[in-house]
C-alpha cells in the first residue's frame, strides 16, 4: 500500500496539510469540522505537481 506522507505545512500555507499521491503529484487540503457529523471533512485547496503547489 503506497504512504502518502501526509504532514502539515509552514509558511504561506501554514495550518493547511498535504500529502502526496505519486511521485511528484501532492494534494493540499484543511480540515474543517463537519456540521453533521462528529469527524471533520477535508477542504481541497490544490492540486497539483511540487512546483505548482508550493
Amino acid at each position: 500500500m503506497p504512504r502518502l506522507e501526509t504532514h502539515k505545512l509552514k509558511g504561506k500555507l501554514s495550518g493547511s496539510w498535504a500529502c502526496s499521491a505519486g511521485y511528484d503529484l501532492r494534494i493540499v487540503f484543511d480540515f474543517v469540522e463537519s456540521e453533521k457529523q462528529k469527524e471533520d471533512d477535508i477542504f481541497l485547496l490544490e492540486i497539483g505537481t511540487h512546483e505548482e503547489v508550493y
